[in-house]
């Protein structure tokens, strides 16, 4: 069966983990910069940072064919040498605020989860791009920038011919055959997604498309479906002599001391209770690395040890209407910046803010220096809703108010 992967929901999952970092970051240093060095290493997840920066080359490449001109010649060697030397000076000079670089992220973030459930949409975006013919030597520029599955892009390379052109179209599908004959050496998703779900829980299954279907093999198991007749054989034969022909099995005596018969009048093997999942005990979900026992996987320290576990993105998707919001648990809140949630900060980014990270941001700010609840209340009402034109959000609008309440309680 096919797998359809949502690109909105990467989308999403990108626009989250970029906040929710860049808020590690940024937080106490609002004005702070980076630089390329910086962006190298600003996430455990190298192939994310590479993106970053190729798409900082698109950009460069498009801000230097603006100074192109029919006045001038710039095929001339001197300009062309200018250029070139005028580019990599500049290229050692990155400075990226947090309104500039978060964007950069997040699609980077989207891009690397894309090229790992899917190559050849990587091929089609980074190396191919939007001409419509290449040659071998074009498409290795993009190489650099690659370090998921990057063995499996040059040994494609290497199969073309030299220095031919060939049409995009016959390359991608190419590339498809490829990608399908080299299957055993592509990176496991799995190995992917477990480096993101050390910075935000997220699991194969919450990207797929809305409408595929969950592989039986993937498929959780109901809490309350009976056990089925096939999986629990009965160790010992039944005393008790059964008809010739059996309707459906019936229930062993003592077949498996995890499922002990309701008739046993005093059984010798007390059932082992099941253990309690997370969800049955309350516990939040937690990071793989952080999870005694885990696997070692390289953490970024800091979002580990300043971040509490943040929820999966199928729970941020969900949004559930009766979940409790942190204003309706703590008695008082220093800070609405810190106290509001993850999943609370992207439901009113996207309900109060259309979508708009850092307008939201400003204004968080902003009642955060308001000296009371009644002047940051009307701030809300009064400025907020007419600048934004909030209607039918008076769910979304009372969370907030409900906040400033407990931030200004004595």
């Amino acid at each position: 069966m096919k797998i359809k992967y949502s690109h909105a929901k990467r989308e999403q999952y990108g626009r989250l983990l970029a906040s929710l970092l860049c808020d590690q970051h940024f937080g106490a240093r609002p004005t702070a910069t980076l630089d390329g060095p910086a962006v190298l290493r600003f996430t455990p997840i190298r192939q994310v940072n590479l993106f970053v920066l190729q798409q900082l080359l698109d950009k460069w490449t498009a801000e230097m064919a603006k100074l192109r001109s029919s006045y001038f010649d710039f095929e001339d060697a001197d300009v062309r040498q200018a250029l070139t030397q005028f580019m990599n000076i500049l290229s050692r000079r990155i400075k990226l605020s947090r309104p500039v670089f978060e964007p950069l992220l997040a699609q980077a973030i989207a891009d690397t989860l894309a090229g790992a459930l899917a190559p050849s949409e990587t091929f089609a975006q980074k190396l191919l791009g939007e001409a419509t013919t290449y040659t071998p030597e074009q498409l290795r520029e993009g190489l650099r920038y690659l370090d998921l599955n990057k063995p499996v892009f040059e040994a494609f390379l290497d199969a073309l011919p030299t220095a031919q052109e060939q049409e995009r179209d016959y390359l991608l599908s190419r590339f498809r055959l490829h990608e399908e004959s080299a299957a055993a050496t592509l990176h496991p998703v799995s190995e992917v997604l477990e480096q993101f779900n050390v910075l935000l829980p997220v699991s194969e299954q919450d990207l797929y498309e809305d409408d595929t279907p969950v592989p039986p093999a993937v498929a959780p198991a109901s809490p309350a479906a009976p056990a089925a007749p096939v999986v629990a054989a009965p160790a010992t034969p039944a005393p008790t002599p059964a008809p010739a022909p059996k309707p459906s099995p019936a229930p062993a005596p003592a077949s498996a001391p995890v499922v002990p018969t309701p008739a046993a009048p005093a059984p010798t093997a007390p059932a082992v209770a099941p253990k309690p999942t997370p969800e049955a005990s309350g516990e939040a979900r937690r990071p793989l690395a952080e999870v005694p026992g885990g696997s070692a996987v390289p953490l970024h320290e800091k979002l580990r040890a300043e971040q509490p576990a943040a929820p999966s993105l199928s729970e941020t998707l969900r949004q559930e209407r009766g979940a409790a919001t942190l204003a309706d648990k703590a008695p008082r809140v220093e800070s609405l910046r810190e106290a509001i949630s993850i999943n609370q900060r992207f439901s009113f980014i996207n309900e109060l803010f259309n979508g708009e990270n850092m307008e939201y941001h400003t204004v968080i700010q902003h009642l955060d220096t308001l000296p009371d609840a009644s002047s940051a209340k009307r701030y809300v009402t009064e400025n907020l809703q007419a600048q934004y034109g909030w209607v039918r959000k008076e769910e979304h609008i009372n969370k907030l108010l409900k906040l400033i309440d407990r931030k200004f309680s004595l």
